[in-house]
């Protein structure tokens, strides 16, 4: 089956740099799990209240600069399990590949580049997992968050 944006996803676009839209788009295209944009472009009074409220962790944002969308899954309304991510997370890494833009995505924040994992999502949020456990540190998991690296 193939999904496509829906106006709000589309509205969540505006702003935000052509080449992250352009993945966004192609994911959709490929997805096995539908999804919406929830966030894209983000002002600095945005992005101090998130920070407050402890939904954020920066004020140096990539969302500040259009360079970063956050995706939920859509699942009778909107989900957050974990395992919805890793298909969204996919489709994202072969819109990456396809664009040829370098992507990061938040649940395998070790990964400079999504589209060059030899592998799955779900196998580079794993590496990235043991590899802060290894490291004594909590890994940091934001699976709705992808970001152009550039």
């Amino acid at each position: 089956m193939s999904y496509k944006l829906g106006k709000r996803s589309l509205e969540k676009l505006e702003g935000v740099d052509e080449r992250m839209a352009a993945v966004v788009r192609y994911a959709i295209s490929v997805s096995k799990q539908d999804f919406s944009v929830i966030c894209g472009l983000r002002t600095i009074e945005e992005q101090k209240a998130l920070v407050a409220k402890g939904a954020s962790q920066t004020m140096k944002s990539k969302h500040l600069d259009g360079l970063a969308v956050d995706l939920m899954a859509y699942v009778d309304g909107g989900r957050w399990e974990l395992n919805l991510y890793d298909e969204i997370a996919d489709a994202m890494a072969e819109g990456a590949r396809a664009v040829d833009v370098p992507v990061r995505w938040g649940a395998a924040w070790s990964v400079p580049n999504i589209a060059y994992w030899d592998g799955t999502m779900e196998s580079a949020m794993n590496d990235y997992i043991d590899t802060r456990r290894g490291q004594g540190r909590r890994p940091f998991i934001d699976a709705p968050h992808f970001e152009l690296m550039i």
